[in-house]
């Protein structure tokens, strides 16, 4: 699976910050793949690219098996109805948790 220059480009222009949130958002169960290419306009496809590029090879292995196994919460189409945000309650929108330091 090779990744093409154009996407490592566009990934270069990516702050560490949006990096980041990225890799916290797909590790996030409440968070579909929808939500992220809203905000960073990368494809399920991308993320899974980009995962494998931001995280050493244990814990890629790691969240593949997560996000396939929790399939039906990182896809909109797939998500049960009583689900309708990606985020928890006490998570602010910049990503970090509230009452947490």
């Amino acid at each position: 699976m090779g990744i093409s220059r154009e996407l490592k480009n566009e990934w270069l222009q990516l702050s560490d910050e949006d990096k980041g949130r990225i890799v916290r958002m797909a590790w996030e169960d409440r968070t579909c793949f929808d939500a992220i290419q809203i905000q960073f306009g990368l494809t399920p496809n991308e993320v899974v690219k980009f995962m494998r590029t931001q995280l050493d090879l244990k814990a890629y292995t790691r969240w593949r098996r997560r996000a396939s196994e929790q399939g039906h919460l990182k896809h909109a189409k797939k998500r049960p109805e009583g689900i309708s945000r990606f985020k928890c309650k006490t998570q602010r929108l910049d990503g970090t948790i509230k009452g947490r330091k």
